[in-house]
């Protein structure tokens, strides 16, 4: 079963916040079930953006963990921009949170990753 997305979201924000670095929601989407994107923003000013993976990442044995992908890597902001406001037109409940960070670490798991565990999140 998967974590609603609100607390998936505010969770992601205190580990943010714990590791001594900055995240705002920009996009509040379906508290339930709203997909969620990252904005990395980096200290030079580029952006990347990081979106669920696609379905066919996940195992028949689902654990409820979200993976992501990296969409756009360190890009000009105006395009980050672009991409999100695409894919809101396609999907209104999604939520976009932008993270001031220049590693995201342990943060969010990648679709192609070994699975951690970290006694919070399964990932």
């Amino acid at each position: 079963m998967r974590l609603r997305t609100d607390i998936f979201v505010s969770a992601l924000m205190r580990r943010v916040f714990a590791r001594g670095d900055f995240a705002a929601v920009e996009a509040k989407g379906a508290e339930e079930a709203g997909a969620v994107f990252v904005r990395q923003i980096f200290r030079d000013g580029t952006e990347s953006l990081h979106a669920p993976a696609p379905q066919s990442f996940f195992d028949e044995d689902d654990t409820g963990r979200r993976l992501f992908e990296t969409r756009l890597e360190r890009a000009e902001a105006a395009a980050v921009t672009d991409a999100v406001a695409r894919e809101r037109r396609f999907d209104g409940d999604l939520w976009v949170v932008s993270i001031e960070t220049d590693d995201l670490g342990d943060l969010i798991a990648f679709a192609g990753e070994e699975p951690k565990d970290d006694g919070f999140f399964r990932r």
